[in-house]
This record gives structure tokens, C-alpha cells and sequence, in this order.
């Protein structure tokens, strides 16, 4: 698996300070896709195993959860790092454009945004949006938690 980014973000979950993958190969390539980068698999660096660990235990006490910015389709890793990731105390986090995602990756999920990016319609920000934030928890909408008053 490849990522072209890693980042510390504040904004993709609300109320975590969060380690965010951006995950290389994504095959919906969805019109108007601000990241179409992203569609090339290989494009960026392979996530190691030993790196995506180092990452970790660097920003542990600091961020409190990772988050893939795609990845379902590397099924298989995908599910060991979000273990991992859980198995050191993260919550995790999954933005997919797909509108399901299987159970086997849900159940190492906290959070996971569906939908594919609609230009007319906006992402989390807006009211018209497809997308969905869910906390999957308690399987509540946070949608309202991205729009501003």
C-alpha cells in the first residue's frame, strides 16, 4: 500500500487531533476529485509496516486517532494498521467515496465517511451533501459537526 501524504490534521475528525494517510490506487475516480493523484496505485511511498508503527508511537499522548483517506481496496493491510492502530489507542478513521465499506474493516473503525465526492451537491460542509460521517460507535450521524453557523 502506498500513501502520496501524511499529515496531522485537525479538521477530517472533529474534536481529534488526527494522523492523516493519503492512500494512493483509488479506483472510483469520482468527476471533479480534488486529488486525482490519488487514482495512480504506486503513486508516493509504500507505508511499511515499520513506518506506519514509528508514526505512531512518535505522536503518541499528541494525536488520538488515524485516519485513512482511502485504502479499502488494500483490504487485507488496511485492517492490520487500523488494528494496530487501535491496539495502541487510537481511534480510526476511514473517508471512502464508496457508500458501503464490509464489516471486517468497519469493525476496526470509530469513524468512517461514505459517499462519493458530488460537485453539485458539496462534501461534509454542506447540507446538501451525499456524504456521511458516521461515528460508528453508536451509529450517529456527525454530519452537523462540518457546517458552520
Amino acid at each position: 500500500m502506498f500513501y502520496h501524504d501524511f499529515q496531522v490534521v485537525l479538521q477530517e475528525v472533529p474534536g481529534e487531533i488526527s494522523l492523516c494517510f493519503s492512500i494512493s490506487g483509488c479506483p472510483l475516480r469520482c468527476h471533479g476529485c480534488h486529488s486525482p493523484f490519488l487514482w495512480k496505485e504506486g503513486n508516493g511511498h509504500e507505508l511499511t509496516p515499520e513506518y506506519f508503527k514509528a508514526l505512531l508511537n512518535q505522536y503518541v499522548g499528541f494525536a488520538t486517532c488515524v485516519v485513512f483517506m482511502g485504502g479499502e481496496w488494500h483490504h487485507r493491510i488496511l485492517t492490520e494498521y487500523l488494528q494496530h492502530a487501535q491496539d495502541q489507542g487510537y481511534k480510526t478513521c476511514l473517508y471512502t467515496g464508496q457508500e458501503k465499506i464490509s464489516s471486517h474493516i468497519c469493525n476496526h473503525l470509530t469513524f468512517l465517511k461514505t459517499g462519493k465526492w458530488d460537485p453539485s451537491r458539496g462534501g461534509l460542509e454542506s447540507k446538501r451533501t451525499n456524504q456521511v460521517f458516521l461515528d460508528l460507535r453508536t451509529n450517529t450521524i456527525l454530519n452537523h459537526l462540518f457546517i458552520s453557523k
